[in-house]
């Protein structure tokens, strides 16, 4: 079938659209270039450099006709969206509804959504936390992803197409960018193998579920698959990791690990987050395989070559 990848020149998506070529399926990736890279695009997949808020989307999916979309384009920074709501909801709610309308008009049959576990749930009394717990985002970046399963399920009442929001984790792994404000293990990475000390947030007990990109990637295969299932669908490990912690097993992988120095911790910020996999499990036969150990390895493996090129 043919997939039309939005920001498919990202970090998750890229890979997203490296296992839908791998599977045997015409990909197209879209991407607006304002954080993604044209060099992350696999050179089978056919690119489209246009921004999802654009009229030109519509001449994109007028000549492409694709019958599923992977949406992963976003505004995807928790602290831009803070400081600035008004362009976190026009890329994340009016460059969604931009595409929805594509998709109405030109007969897509699914839409797969990369959410956010940690985010759309905010501060959750129920830890791991499963979709059925109320969302409460912390976050305009957590609204607007709330904000977009919500008119999925109005697109599929409306127009009869299906959809699943993948409420990721944090994501980590190659290809994050490790000079933006978001992906942590990137940046910590990046920092210790140059010498630099990494910069923690507040007291560094906050803790996340990192999920290897690896793992997110098959997920996105097994919703592909398993087009009957809709709704949302938690993508993680059921495993809270401090980011303390987090920093001394990346420690473990650097030659000369450097003392970390504490900042002022940042608004919007959860204190904890991890999300229940099981669902993914029951209806995708989605589970994690790899171990954080093994994917920080293969992340500071990745990023080593890139500090010395």
């Amino acid at each position: 079938m043919k997939i039309l990848v939005t920001g498919g020149a990202g970090f998750i998506a890229s890979h997203v659209v490296d296992r839908y070529l791998a599977l045997g399926h015409e990909v197209v990736a879209v991407d607006n270039l304002a954080t993604g890279s044209r060099a992350q695009v696999n050179p089978r997949a056919r690119f489209v450099n246009v921004d999802v808020r654009s009229p030109r989307l519509g001449e994109c999916f007028a000549e492409e006709r694709p019958d599923v979309v992977n949406h992963h384009a976003a505004q995807a920074a928790v602290r831009r969206s803070v400081a600035d709501p008004q362009f976190d909801a026009l890329v994340n709610v009016v460059g969604t509804v931009n595409l929805l309308e594509c998709c109405r008009r030109f007969g897509v049959r699914r839409v797969i959504f990369a959410s956010s576990g940690g985010a759309v749930y905010g501060d959750a009394d129920v830890l791991p936390t499963p979709e059925t717990y109320p969302a409460r985002p912390a976050s305009p970046y957590g609204i607007t992803k709330l904000t977009v399963e919500h008119y999925l399920a109005c697109w599929q009442m409306l127009y009869q197409i299906s959809w699943i929001a993948l409420r990721y984790a944090n994501v980590y792994g190659p290809r994050q960018n490790p000079l933006g404000e978001a992906g942590v293990i990137a940046i910590f990475s990046h920092r210790l193998l140059k010498g630099e000390p990494p910069i923690v947030n507040g007291d560094g007990e906050q803790t996340r579920d990192y999920v290897y990109v690896g793992d997110v990637v098959e997920a996105n295969a097994c919703a592909l698959e398993r087009q009957e299932v809709n709704g949302p669908v938690n993508v993680g490990t059921g495993t809270e990791t401090s980011v303390n912690g987090l920093l001394k097993e990346l420690s473990r992988w650097v030659d000369h690990p450097v003392k970390a120095v504490h900042g002022p911790a940042k608004a919007g910020e959860q204190l904890r987050s991890v999300v229940d996999p099981s669902r993914a499990k029951t209806l995708l036969g989605w589970s994690p395989q790899v171990t954080l150990e093994e994917g920080l390895r293969r992340t500071v493996d990745y990023f080593s070559k890139e500090v010395k090129r």
